[in-house]
């Protein structure tokens, strides 16, 4: 997969994920006091996530291609981490 596409398809799941988080919020605002703690931690969980993503994607964009594939390796890394991350803070 080519370096656009591969953005692409990244900027695609941050997408999915920015959706997600604008439910969580919506979430967050109806929550009963006591529980609106656990929301907003996870909440802010979420975008450090999502923002630390976006800047592997901004690099990978920014990049050539001799170095577009270092970075792709690390952005697959992070992609499963982040990813992972991600889905269980949207579970708890």
């Amino acid at each position: 997969m080519d370096r656009d596409t591969y953005v692409e398809k990244m900027k695609a799941k941050i997408d999915e994920w920015n959706a997600e988080i604008a439910k969580f919020e919506a979430q967050t605002k109806a929550a009963q006091a006591d529980m609106k703690g656990q929301y907003e931690a996870r909440l802010a969980q979420m975008k450090t996530q999502r923002d630390a993503f976006e800047a592997k994607l901004r690099e990978a964009r920014e990049s050539n291609e001799k170095a577009w594939s270092d970075i792709r390796e690390g952005m697959e890394k992070a992609w499963k981490d982040m990813s992972s991350a991600f889905e269980s803070a949207m579970k708890r």
